[in-house]
């Protein structure tokens, strides 16, 4: 069974930076898309950011200029580089891709299990 397994959250200031990431737990055959959503307090879940095989990248209005998405295709790794951070960005951060794992023939869409973001003012 394949994981996502995210790290780097945690607690910083306003104005400062923080970097996550996410490796799949085992072996990948191939990647589809990769990307981060996240979830604040009362909140439903929104995109983040998004990233293609191709390397083509999407990203939320509000995050623009501030975050960058990037992934290893070796490490089966994607990354979610953020800026500028403010304090409407706390929330729990979720790794999703879809990928097809060693042995199958079918692409599957994983979650991670998030990682708390608190930037405070």
């Amino acid at each position: 069974q394949v994981q996502l397994v995210e790290s780097g959250g945690g607690l910083v200031q306003a104005g400062g930076f923080l970097n996550l990431s996410c490796a799949a737990s085992r072996s990948i055959f191939s990647i589809n898309y990769m990307g981060w959503y996240r979830q604040g307090p009362g909140k439903q879940r929104e995109l983040v950011a998004t990233i293609s095989s191709g390397g083509s990248t999407n990203y939320a209005e509000s995050v623009k200029g501030r975050f960058t998405i990037s992934r290893d295709n070796a490490k089966n790794t994607v990354y979610l580089q953020m800026n500028s951070l403010k304090p409407e960005d706390t929330a729990v951060y979720y790794c999703n891709a879809a990928l097809r794992p060693s042995g199958s023939y079918y692409y599957t869409e994983y979650w991670g299990q998030g990682t708390q973001v608190t930037v405070s003012s």
